[in-house]
């Protein structure tokens, strides 16, 4: 057998098993970062520092969402807001409550508040807000009925097949432009403009990725 068989072979069950460890760790290192509630689970809700009520603020009060996220038409990133927009308001209402001691911290000092972070896309997942809500895409296809929420959960699922099923039919997801930052309005093809929605579709060039290169750069 040693003539068929170098000696070098010997170490072969060896390199397989530490092979197969340094894969299993790796995997399961993946899983245990990406597949966590964070990432995937809808109803994600993290206790915040601070309770805002998004039902009261965007919903009774009726605050524009663009208020706090300030640069979701012209970023990829939506923003959470500094406490200097807290303070436009809460400088004369409730201005004593223990409840926002931490916004008045945060505005003394300059440090952010600790907001815990509730949509979390993947380091290898390539997502631009601005792209989407100039394309007539709702904060609430992604977000859910933010203005409904005493505290902000995960609503939708955010994994691969549901950002494609978008993607593959968007004419079933836009809305007028007007109509993006208003969480009770209806998409086109809900209003039975089916027709509409596809003329938007053409005339804004609305082109969805669907390969790889799309959204895994």
């Amino acid at each position: 057998m040693s003539k068929i068989f170098p000696k070098s072979a010997n170490a072969l069950p060896l390199q397989i098993l530490i092979f197969l460890g340094v894969l299993g760790g790796v995997a399961t290192a993946g899983i245990t970062y990406y597949a966590t509630p964070a990432y995937l689970r809808v109803g994600y809700q993290p206790v915040q520092p601070v309770p805002f009520d998004h039902s009261l603020h965007a919903g009774q009060l009726g605050i524009d969402c663009r208020y706090c996220h300030a640069s979701v038409e012209k970023s990829a990133t939506s923003s959470v807001p500094a406490a200097q927009t807290c303070m436009n308001c809460h400088s004369l209402i409730k201005a004593q409550s223990p409840l926002l001691e931490v916004v008045r911290e945060s505005y003394r000092t300059g440090d952010p508040v600790p907001w815990v972070k509730i949509h979390n896309n993947p380091d290898y997942v390539y997502f631009n807000h601005s792209v989407h809500v100039n394309r007539g895409v709702s904060c609430v296809e992604c977000h859910g009925k933010v203005n409904e929420m005493t505290v902000v959960r995960q609503d939708k699922p955010h994994s691969m097949s549901w950002c494609l099923d978008c993607h593959r039919d968007p004419a079933s997801r836009i809305r007028d432009p007007k109509d993006v930052y208003n969480l009770d309005s209806q998409t086109l093809a809900d209003q039975g403009k089916i027709a509409d929605a596809h003329k938007f579709i053409t005339d804004w060039k609305v082109k969805p990725p669907t390969s790889c290169s799309g959204c895994h750069r």
